[in-house]
């Protein structure tokens, strides 16, 4: 009851100010009643107030990680310009186009205005703000240095998105090809295909056995392709919810998708830019070293990173030394070693944490740039090897008719 008593939605309105000119608008609002109020309190005289119709389009965007990017460096550049807390949330959700990122940003603010505080509102979005987040704004409300924090996790959230972006960049153009390659050979066998099947109907000889072979799986496909693609698409939803269930079947792809030839390296590079990445930024906002090793192994997001910082932790507990410690997983590449043990010896492990990040992440970037390169005659080679295969395969008996002749 108390969710929906908090929900607000966008109304649009239309009214006079003192001198009688008419003025329109939007606000966010409980209900009409209080949006009326508020107009007035302005010097406006409402006349017509209405909530805004949300579009089909509208309705179905989503909060993406990116949405609260923003949100979260809108905060910071608030806080920094001495925006009080309440009238910031009032600034950015009205700056938001999308109305699910708006009722956010409200009931955010309502939990802050019912004396909560900015920690423990945003733990009551676990979908949105995960346990990271919520401590390190923690740590800046404890320590009075809020707009700092915000700042520090603005960056952090820009660098992250931004790297799975590379990732899936490098991801989507391998799986684009094969797309593309299945697509143009269904075409062609369902279609193609069988107009050449007629003629060779025709001929009274023995057809070739690559022939016989592209016949045959062009009449499978004309006979049961909706099954076909049915099962295909069976497959990629049971794939998907086996991912989502077995920690093993995750753990086992997480293992093989760094083994990968090209990608494997792109997605190794990331982890250890991820890794980097989140333990300077959790270490500079004041977190003990064994505490901010537990946020790095829940962002890990790869089993083997993840173990690996366990390890690091259980070392570190005891006395090990970071550097030491990340050098007997095996896991970590010698270079990020060795700038945390000068980070170490030098008092300034955030910093040299942070330029680890910040050169994994340019290599990964070049990586991309690279696959997306190698790529392209690769994708001429596939399509034309394919292509190129299936019309071998139906000239084949004409060239044999025109040699007999």
């Amino acid at each position: 009851m108390a969710n929906k008593a908090l929900k607000t939605n966008t109304f649009a309105w239309e009214g006079t100010d003192k001198k009688g000119t008419k003025v329109r608008g939007e606000l966010t609002g409980q209900n009409p009643a209080l949006v009326k109020a508020q107009l007035r309190k302005q010097g406006i005289n409402p006349t017509k107030v209405r909530k805004k119709s949300t579009s089909i389009l509208s309705a179905g965007k989503k909060i993406k990680p990116l949405d609260i990017a923003l949100f979260t460096r809108q905060m910071a550049t608030m806080m920094k310009a001495g925006v009080p807390l309440m009238q910031s949330f009032d600034i950015i959700g009205e700056g938001f186009e999308k109305p699910a990122m708006r009722a956010l940003v409200n009931e955010v603010k309502q939990e802050v205005s019912a004396g909560n505080s900015l920690a423990n509102s945003l733990r009551k979005k676990p979908g949105y703000f995960d346990e990271l987040y919520c401590n390190l704004v923690d740590s800046g409300e404890q320590a009075g240095a809020l707009e700092t924090l915000l700042d520090r996790i603005a960056t952090y959230k820009e660098k992250t998105e931004a790297l799975k972006a590379k990732i899936k960049k490098a991801m989507n153009y391998p799986i684009a090809v094969i797309v593309v390659a299945i697509i143009v050979s269904a075409i062609l066998l369902i279609k193609v295909v069988p107009q050449f099947q007629t003629v060779f109907s025709n001929f009274g000889a023995e057809l070739p056995a690559f022939t016989l072979m592209v016949i045959g799986i062009s009449e499978i496909l004309q006979e049961w392709w909706l099954i076909v693609l049915l099962g295909l698409f069976a497959f990629g939803i049971a794939v998907q919810q086996v991912h989502r269930k077995s920690e093993k079947f995750r753990d086992l792809m997480d293992r093989t998708v760094l083994k990968l030839p090209i990608v494997g390296d792109i997605l190794y590079k990331a982890a250890v830019a991820r890794f980097a990445r989140t333990l300077a930024t959790t270490f500079a906002a004041g977190v003990p070293l064994v505490d901010a090793l537990d946020s790095v192994a829940g962002a890990s997001g790869n089993v083997v990173f993840k173990n690996a910082v366990m390890k690091v932790k259980s070392d570190v507990s005891t006395g090990m030394q970071l550097n030491f410690s990340m050098r007997t997983t095996g896991v970590f590449p010698a270079m990020a070693v060795q700038m945390t043990a000068i980070g170490e010896e030098s008092g300034a492990l955030d910093d040299m944490l942070d330029k680890v990040a910040s050169f994994y992440e340019a290599e990964v970037d070049n990586a991309v740039d690279g696959l997306t390169s190698l790529m392209e005659p690769v994708i001429m080679a596939v399509l034309g090897v394919l292509v190129g295969g299936l019309i071998i395969a139906m000239y084949l008996p004409i060239f044999q008719l025109g040699s007999v002749v």
